[in-house]
Order: C-alpha cells, then sequence, then structure tokens
C-alpha cells in the first residue's frame, strides 16, 4: 500500500470517530514544567533573551524556544539546569526546501539545541502531496540524529480537520516525537478542538504541544486536559503565578521604536 492510501485509509477511521470528551483528570500544579518559555520575534534583542532564560530557571519551564540565531548563547545559559534548548526550523512559513531545513537543524543541534520545531511543507500539505510532507519532516528527524526532539507544527489555522489528521499522521510515519498546533505568525492559535483532533489521531504514540494564544492559567489548564503536555508561551510567569492582569517581564519585548538606534 503506498503513502497515499495509507494515509488516507487512516484518516477516514479518525474522522469518523471524532466525538472526543475532554480530558478530565486533575491537572499537576508544577505549571512551569509545561510551559516551553517563547521568545521569537525578529526585533529580539540578547538582552531580552537572558530574562527568558532566567525566567525559565526562576520558574522552572520546559525549555527557552529561541530563533536558531540565539541557541549556542540559550545553551550556555542554561547549562547545568534541566531546561531544554529549542529553537524553530523553516520558521514560520515552512516553505523552505528540505535540505535548507536539514542544515538548520545541523547546525541548531550542533549549537547546543535539544529540541526542534519545525514547520511543515503547508502547502504542500494543503496539494495533496503527503510524499513531499512525510519527506520534508523525515530530512529534520534525520538531521536531528537522535540528539534533538523533534516537534512538527503542522499550522492548524490553514487546515481543515481532515488534512490536520493526515499532518499528525505523516509525522507519526516520518519519526517525529511531538505534532504541534502554531508558529504563532498565521491567523489563529491553538484551540481544544485542534488539540483533541490531534490526540485522537496520535493517541499516546506522540506527545502533542499547543502554541499561541495561551496566556493565563485557565488557558494552560484546559489545553493539558485537552491532551497537550508541552505549552508555547510567552507567559510562563503568569500562568506559574496565576496572575491575569499584572504585567511580567516577558510582556515587555515590544517592538521598537522607529528612532531607536
Amino acid at each position: 500500500m503506498d503513502i497515499n492510501s495509507m494515509v488516507e485509509e487512516i484518516t477516514k477511521k479518525v474522522m469518523q470517530n471524532m466525538n472526543i470528551k475532554e480530558d478530565d483528570s486533575a491537572f499537576n500544579s508544577e505549571y512551569g514544567k509545561y510551559c516551553d518559555h517563547t521568545v521569537l520575534r525578529a526585533y529580539t534583542p540578547k538582552h531580552i533573551v537572558k530574562r527568558f532564560c532566567d525566567e525559565a530557571k526562576k520558574y522552572g519551564a520546559a525549555s527557552v524556544c529561541v530563533n536558531p540565531v540565539h541557541v549556542a548563547y540559550v545553551s550556555e545559559q542554561l547549562k547545568d539546569t534541566d531546561i531544554k534548548t529549542c529553537t524553530v526550523i523553516g520558521f514560520p512559513l515552512g516553505a523552505n526546501k528540505t535540505k535548507v531545513k536539514a542544515l538548520e537543524t545541523s547546525e541548531a543541534v550542533a549549537d547546543g539545541a535539544d529540541e526542534v520545531d519545525m514547520v511543515l511543507n503547508v502547502g504542500a500539505l494543503r496539494d495533496d502531496n503527503l510524499n513531499l510532507v512525510l519527506e520534508d519532516i523525515k530530512g529534520v528527524v534525520d538531521a536531528a540524529r537522535g540528539r534533538a526532539k523533534v516537534k512538527v507544527i503542522i499550522e492548524t489555522c490553514y487546515l481543515n480537520t481532515e488534512q490536520k489528521v493526515k499532518a499528525c499522521l505523516l509525522s507519526e510515519l516520518a519519526g517525529a516525537d511531538y505534532v504541534k498546533t502554531s508558529t504563532g505568525f498565521g491567523t489563529g492559535g491553538a484551540t481544544v478542538e485542534d488539540i483533541s483532533i490531534m490526540k485522537k489521531t496520535v493517541g499516546n504514540t506522540m506527545k502533542i504541544k499547543a502554541s499561541t494564544g495561551i496566556n493565563t492559567r485557565e488557558d494552560a489548564i484546559k489545553f493539558v486536559n485537552a491532551g497537550a503536555v508541552r505549552l508555547g508561551t510567552s507567559r510562563t510567569v503568569h500562568i506559574v503565578e496565576g496572575h491575569t492582569g499584572a504585567r511580567c517581564a516577558s510582556m515587555d519585548n515590544q517592538p521598537p521604536k522607529l528612532n531607536e538606534e
């Protein structure tokens, strides 16, 4: 059976049973361990990256997620801790060639990345070019060579339910470790419905990361109860402290004024 037939067959079975109940298990009070403390804006200077590393250590984040240019610095900042250095690949469009994503992954791992969040080729998925999508993900998985976990960002805001199921199945077939909802640069972020679809598709064979729009402790509980084990957020301080109105340091990464040097 070729890849298209296999994915189509499994997709149909998943689609037929999409009435998913939310997991009502108790949420762990150690909120920080779910958070990939994330700072990915193009204008981010190094002192903000340092601040995120310090916050991650103070609040027990799972990782600090940065653009590839900051990986070596973050890895040094987080040495002698259990906090992972995470970066993004093919970000934020996913439209790079596979060999470019693979090279980017190799460079990131060499710089100290423990985890890489790659954007799949969304256009190819929408074209139903499943082989291209599969090989694209495998290129990154192979480049990580077991030295870094691979999370596949499927950018749910651009996909219908069937396409989301296919994206998860292809990520699993390619040997990735996680599926992830969003880049934060698309037209929408994580939803409970999307996490439920992803959980129904991959079960316990992969982990799930919800990303974008996770700003409060209530948001965190909602997504973890739906099946996410990681949360991509710049609001780790808010989530850990349970504050819904107070500002935290990580909110201060605002665009520079045009007259700033």
